[in-house]
């Protein structure tokens, strides 16, 4: 997926922030969001240890001590903490965060996600996956509309391990936004440029729209 397609995620994923909101930035293009807040302040949350987590550095000020949950550069805002992996997933299990924003390998037409396991690839577990479906107040998902060999990410059923029976309340793509109610898909917007039509072509699961 092309990097502009990667921002325009992250920014539509911005306008569903709240001002205040503590919210938890999973690997990948969630942590594109701290560079496109503007002016609305959000409390980000790094499962590998950190409250107050601020956009990317310039290159001269890199500290690679600093680091997001996918390994990039970041800052600290004023006010920030540190501290170890059993604070930071108390915090996440406790109900303390308001939004995770969610990488997937798959998420089927009723917002369950499978985000940790691939069949038939060593896998070494399934990490922060489970605790952030099931501790977060709202998941919203961040992905691709197909995987990079061209298959559908939006399913009709999983066929990867499931990382929870919790659902999803959103999920972005670079072609649109789809909210999920009562086990049902819905269209919210489109993203870019293709017709419904098109746009259920490259779809696995069903949806609905008005």
């Amino acid at each position: 997926m092309k990097q502009s397609d990667r921002v325009k995620i992250a920014k539509r994923i911005v306008q569903e922030l709240k001002e205040g909101q503590f919210v938890n930035l999973g690997v990948g293009i969630p942590t594109l969001i701290p560079d496109y807040l503007e002016d609305k302040h959000l409390i980000l949350q790094s499962e590998n240890g950190l409250l107050g987590m601020g956009p990317t550095p310039p290159l001269e000020e890199v500290n690679m001590d600093l680091i997001s949950a996918s390994k990039a550069p970041i800052t600290m805002e004023v006010g920030a903490s540190l501290f170890d992996s059993a604070s930071s997933f108390a915090m996440i299990r406790g109900g303390h965060i308001d939004v995770a924003v969610l990488g997937v390998l798959q998420v089927d037409q009723t917002g369950e996600i499978a985000n940790w396991a691939v069949p038939g690839q060593t896998i070494l577990g399934v990490g922060g996956a489970m605790d952030l479906v099931a501790g977060a107040k709202k998941i919203i998902v961040a992905t691709s509309h197909s995987s990079k060999t061209g298959e559908a990410k939006l399913v009709k059923a999983l066929t990867f391990p499931t990382s929870g029976i919790r659902k999803a309340d959103l999920v972005v793509t670079e072609h649109a936004v789809f909210k999920f109610e009562e086990n049902q898909m819905k269209l919210v917007e489109i993203l870019s440029d293709l017709t419904i039509a098109q746009l259920e072509d490259i779809t696995e699961a069903e949806f609905i729209y008005e």
